[in-house]
Order: C-alpha cells, then sequence, then structure tokens
C-alpha cells in the first residue's frame, strides 16, 4: 500500500514537472536542478558564478530550505532575481513547490534558471522539478566515497561540481577514489573540481554552462 501511496505521488509530480519544463522550453530557459550536502557550498558557488555570467545569460535562482530565508538574501545580493522556498521539515523540493516560486518571478528575458535543492543526498533524486538536467555539488571536505554511498543521486547527474579544492591539503580525499566512484556509478557525468573560495575551475563551469544554452 505504502507503495502505491509513493508511486500516485511521484506521478502527480512528474506530471506537473513536465508543465514545468515545457514552460521554460517556451520562454527558451535553461534550469538546472542543484543538489548536495548541507555545506557542500551550493550557494557559494553560485555566488561565485553568477556574476561571471555574460549579459544575454540572465539568471534567477530559487532558494529551497527548510527554513530561513538566508540562502536567498545571499543570492540576491549578486542582483538576480530570487524566490525561497521553505519546506517546513520535507527534506527535498518537489514539482508544485517550484511552480509556486516560478509564478513569483519575471521570466521574460531570462537565459537560466537556477533551483538549489534542500541539502540532502537521498530525497531530492526522486523528485523531478522540470529541469533541464542536474548539478551535484560535492565537496572534498565529505571524503572521497559519496558516488559509490548515494549512487541514487550521482546516477542522476548530468555535471559534478567538485568544491573546496583549496582545502585538499587538508584532508584525506583521494582523487582516483572519487572518480572511480563516478566511474562505476555514472560515467556519462562530467566532473569538475573548483574553489568558490579561490575561484579556482569556474572558469571551466562558466564555459559547460554557456555550452547549454539554447
Amino acid at each position: 500500500m505504502k507503495v502505491n501511496v509513493m508511486s500516485d505521488i511521484l506521478k502527480a509530480n512528474d506530471l506537473l514537472a513536465r508543465d514545468i519544463e515545457n514552460l521554460l522550453r517556451e520562454k527558451n530557459i535553461v534550469s538546472w536542478n542543484i543538489m548536495g550536502s548541507p555545506g557542500a557550498g551550493k550557494t557559494a558557488l553560485l555566488e561565485k558564478l553568477i556574476p561571471m555570467l555574460p549579459e544575454h545569460a540572465a539568471a534567477a535562482v530559487i532558494e529551497g530550505d527548510l527554513a530561513t530565508s538566508n540562502d536567498a538574501e545571499r543570492i540576491a545580493k549578486t542582483g538576480v532575481q530570487s524566490a525561497q522556498i521553505n519546506t517546513n521539515g520535507a527534506c527535498h523540493l518537489d514539482a508544485a513547490m517550484v511552480r509556486s516560486a516560478i509564478d513569483t518571478l519575471n521570466l521574460d528575458g531570462l537565459s537560466l534558471l537556477f533551483i538549489e535543492n534542500v541539502g540532502n543526498l537521498v530525497c531530492p533524486s526522486s523528485f523531478q522539478l522540470g529541469e533541464r538536467g542536474r548539478i551535484i555539488v560535492s565537496s572534498i571536505t565529505e571524503g572521497d566515497d559519496k558516488p559509490e554511498k548515494y549512487p541514487s543521486m550521482f546516477k542522476t547527474a548530468d555535471l559534478v561540481v567538485l568544491n573546496k579544492m583549496d582545502l585538499e591539503q587538508n584532508t584525506n580525499f583521494k582523487m582516483g577514489n572519487f572518480t572511480r566512484g563516478m566511474s562505476a556509478t555514472n560515467p556519462d557525468a562530467s566532473v569538475i573540481p573548483v574553489s568558490a573560495v579561490t575561484g579556482g575551475g569556474f572558469d571551466q563551469l562558466l564555459d559547460w554552462i554557456l555550452q547549454r544554452l539554447p
């Protein structure tokens, strides 16, 4: 019975996600569902990336958190539109939440919509949000075995951004272990090492994003 209920929930979510996908396609907006652990650096990544975007790649951000508007306030300082979703305990965003947030944005002239999901490496992977694709932010401080420990998340990624490379000398992180885990879990995903502190790797990340605009 529980399986049937969950199936119904996902089916209803996917139908609404398809509507969101169609809406954004009509507007020529590419959306990315950004997922990762709490503290991996998802917001910091956007704070560094957004000011680098050229004029033809105007962006907006939907922020998902259990509580507070802290991240949306941080994003607003970059000068782009931002909308905050508080899930009040839910461990992921769903399509209904995202649609409500989209309705608060002015979509005219946008090229990019970043949807920063709730910090979690399990729940968000099951829920489509009408996104073009998925970007997982993983930090080296979390360890090098995350792709193997959380395959349901990493196997859905189009891109894995490996953050906090500036701390590599202070960790036991082994790049070879991480890349082997990615090869076993999702060999088609791109992996870009970056540091949101120093800006290292962000030129490559920017190119990856811009190459996928219409």
